[in-house]
């Protein structure tokens, strides 16, 4: 048997399977570099496939944004209104025989804005005041005719009485009882009839007594005050001019307190409560000024959604106008938040406003945000977590869940 053959042919297996399989143990074995020992055809194609997945990854900008606490506050426009407004009517028709009082006066409560003509009231008066004298004066005569009637209701009784006793013991006859019966029916009659006389008599106190009321009244209307500290804002009416029921006397309105008055939207209705500190800018260089919220309407405007809200801000030196456009701050608590660039904002696929982010692997997110205030250096949002690497270029190129190429730019907060 031929045997070197078969030994040769072992032998050259075991160098080929150490040479192909076993090539990198072989060169540790003998003190050489495994990777160095990588055909070149291998690291090309390796770097290659690297590049490939480098170069099909988005860039972006990232931005790291850190979170900080802001006083937050709700921004409406709104304008100034005054604190109370009314228009003084005549309630009666006469000749006004006041000098007129010029539009901007200052009023002070119960002062006279117009004096009307008298005329026949004060005779109305005084014969109201007679007729009540004289219905008071029928009183004792009809309460005197009740005393009378009562007294002859007793004695007719006493009558009826005997009658019956002596009817019984046969002195009297049945005439005579009959006659007692019907005096003390005539009797119960007038005690009715001056009990009658007494009750229109005290009717007609309280009639005069009305009477007099009203004619008092009427003189108390000819002279119209105002109901309340304030400044003209018309003149009064004029001298000589006749005023129906309802004619205008006078505007008056009170400025010091002034009202802000504003509407709240709905997203922000519950950050503003009664009581909360409030600041406004008033246009025209009017200068800015400080109150406290004193109303919060319970129920929206069903046009806009929106709702009345009422701040009062002292005004003692009449500066703010009625009618003045003012841009109103209502602060609220305080929150979180970051300072974001407004082109950072972003949609997802279902609408919702937010952010896109991405995290230490380069992986990106999107976190829903809500908007706290818009300023001129961007806009505060709350919702990211408290240190956020935020995409603020690119961000519409990439969706959630792929890997991007980040370039990172400098902290503005």
């Amino acid at each position: 048997m031929r045997i070197f053959p078969v030994l040769a042919a072992i032998a050259m297996a075991v160098i080929l399977y150490m040479a192909i399989l076993e090539r990198p143990t072989l060169i540790g074995l003998f003190g050489g570099n495994a990777e160095a020992a990588q055909p070149e055809e291998e690291l090309a194609t390796a770097g290659a496939a690297a590049k490939s997945v480098a170069e099909k990854r988005v860039k972006v900008v990232v931005e790291k944004l850190i979170a900080q606490n802001i006083d937050s506050a709700v921004v409406l426009r709104g304008q100034t209104a005054a604190a109370r407004q009314v228009d003084v009517r005549a309630e009666t028709s006469a000749i006004v025989i006041s000098p007129p009082l010029r539009k901007g006066a200052q009023i002070e409560t119960g002062q006279i804005m117009c004096q009307l003509d008298e005329g026949t009231r004060g005779s109305a008066l005084a014969q109201a005041r007679a007729q009540l004298a004289e219905a008071e004066s029928r009183v004792p005569e009809a309460e005197a005719r009740v005393q009378e009637a009562k007294a002859r209701l007793d004695e007719a009784k006493i009558n009826q009485n005997a009658s019956s006793r002596l009817k019984e013991d046969g002195f009297a006859s049945t005439t005579r009882v009959a006659s007692s019966d019907a005096a003390v029916a005539t009797a119960e009659a007038g005690v009715s009839s001056a009990q009658s006389g007494l009750r229109a008599a005290r009717s007609g106190i309280e009639a005069a007594q009305a009477a007099v009321a009203g004619a008092q009244k009427e003189l108390e209307r000819l002279v119209i005050k105002a109901p309340f500290n304030g400044l003209l804002e018309s003149d009064t009416a004029e001298l000589g001019s006749l005023l129906q029921p309802g004619a205008l006397c006078g505007t008056i309105i009170q400025l010091d307190p002034i009202k802000l008055v504003g509407f709240v939207p709905e997203t922000d209705v519950n950050h503003v409560q009664v009581g909360a500190m409030a600041g406004a800018r008033l246009a025209a260089g009017g200068g800015d000024v400080q109150g406290r919220v004193i109303f919060l309407s319970r129920s929206a405007d069903p046009q806009t959604r929106t709702f009345l809200t009422e701040i009062e801000v002292p005004n003692p030196d009449l500066k703010i106008r009625d009618g003045q456009t003012a841009e109103i701050l209502i602060s609220s608590d305080g929150a979180n938040a970051h300072l974001v660039p407004q082109s950072a904002l972003t949609l997802n696929d279902e609408g919702t406003l937010g952010m896109r982010l991405v995290d230490k692997d380069n992986i990106v997110d999107f976190v829903e945000v809500q908007i706290v205030r818009d300023t001129a250096k961007g806009i505060w949002v709350t919702g990211l977590p408290a240190e956020a690497n935020v995409i603020v270029v690119g961000q519409e190129y990439v969706v959630k869940g792929v890997q991007v190429l980040p370039t990172w730019r400098e902290q503005k907060q």
